[in-house]
């Protein structure tokens, strides 16, 4: 199986047309469709469901369609660092990142590189650890922030210096905005959102078995989508502060929960990482901005 005709695949999957995607390849339809065929021998499995005026995919290009994308990811990612291994000048890195204001620090260190290398690119990917720790084991990311404890059976680490503290996200005209803090029953009468992860994991260490008593209406991978089910009077979010905004002007606010409870952050690498030069810059100015902060 070529990348090639990889590429050729996905065209034609985000066109569902042979010959819109044959003239965007700058290949003939005959062409085209001739490989496509060539490529369902290859797998034994129909890929295409075809009409007179489009094309759609089988389940089972569905799922070619997913692994494809993964494969020239990584493909593309190979070929930008071996042209850029003896370029300093420039070149791409690629990071995933869990919702913390801790990446303040990752924020540093690219102003620090911005300056003295102003054409490196940065792909930064959010999401909870478990997304942003998958795309490292893929090989799609360089390096990966995360709010929990590394393996360190498979990553090299750094510790941010700081922690992320957990709170309510709620409405100005809620009841318990009055509150300097908020406790469990304080939340018992109220739908919850929060994070899948903290669901899991983070709220356990904070009220035990209690933490069946919350109702969590709905669980979300990114804060911001919370926060417009808590505009919207549907219910409170549970997560760290400083993420949203919640100035004079906002309708929203955030109180810290009690007893206080507090996530660490974490720079994660895999172990025996090969990093492309700019990579490797990044990782040296997190390591000096970090050491500065203890």
């Amino acid at each position: 199986m070529e990348i090639r005709v990889l590429r050729y695949f996905l065209e034609i999957a985000r066109e569902e047309n042979m010959t819109r995607a044959a003239e965007r390849l700058h290949i003939s339809q005959p062409s085209l469709s001739r490989q496509m065929k060539e490529l369902e021998a290859e797998l034994g499995k129909k890929l295409f469901t075809r009409s007179s005026y489009s094309i759609h995919l089988t389940d089972e290009g569905m799922l070619l369609r997913k692994r494809a994308e993964d494969l020239l990811s990584m493909a593309d990612k190979i070929t930008n660092e071996f042209r850029t291994m003896d370029d300093i000048t420039g070149g791409d890195i690629y990071i995933g990142c869990a919702e913390s204001y801790l990446i303040k620090y990752l924020a540093a260190a690219v102003r620090q590189l911005n300056q003295r290398y102003p054409s490196i690119h940065y792909h930064i990917i959010s999401g909870d650890t478990a997304i942003v720790a998958e795309r490292l084991d893929r090989g799609l990311s360089d390096m990966a922030f995360i709010v929990e404890p590394p393996d360190l059976s498979k990553y090299n680490y750094l510790e941010i210096p700081e922690r992320d503290t957990w709170g309510v996200l709620m409405r100005k005209d809620c009841p318990l905005a009055q509150k300097s803090a908020i406790k469990l029953e304080d939340l018992i009468p109220y739908p919850i959102f929060c994070s899948e992860q903290s669901a899991k994991a983070d709220l356990p260490r904070w009220c035990g078995e209690k933490v069946d008593q919350l109702h969590i209406m709905a669980t979300f991978n990114l804060t911001n989508n919370g926060a417009v089910f808590v505009r919207e009077g549907l219910g409170l979010e549970l997560t760290f502060d400083k993420l949203i905004e919640t100035t004079p002007d906002s309708a929203l606010c955030f109180r810290p929960i009690e007893p206080k409870l507090q996530t660490k952050m974490y720079v994660i690498w895999k172990k025996y990482q090969v990093f492309t030069p700019v990579a490797q810059l990044l990782l040296d100015e997190l390591k000096r901005i970090i050491k500065g902060s203890e």
